[in-house]
């Protein structure tokens, strides 16, 4: 596995740049990935990275789009306006987790 520098700190991911350690991340590296997208992180942005990385920790795998809505309580409509175009793999990417097995 690749490992990269980011905010100072040598980070395990995987080929498509998906961190693949849970304890590496931290919000100051959720802030340059997000860079790295073109996202500036808002409130709005950190409760689905706060829930996406919550829910990881109980079921072990990364939340879709419809788990972010049903569970977490935000509207697709709304995820694709903060993380246009592939919301899941999006908010997965930023809060240090694998890519969603699925995107919807």
């Amino acid at each position: 596995m690749p490992v990269v520098e980011i905010a100072g700190k040598k980070i395990d991911v995987n080929e498509e740049g998906f961190l693949t350690q849970y304890d590496q991340w931290s919000e100051e590296i959720a802030k340059e990935l997000a860079k790295q997208i073109d996202i500036t992180l808002t409130d709005a942005h950190w409760n689905i990275i706060k829930f996406m990385r919550d829910d990881f920790k109980v079921r072990g795998e990364s939340a879709t789009s419809r788990r972010v809505q049903t569970v977490g309580g935000v509207p697709i409509k709304e995820q694709f306006a903060l993380f246009p175009k592939k919301p899941a793999k999006k908010m997965a990417y930023i809060a240090g987790l694998p890519k969603p097995k699925g995107c919807v």
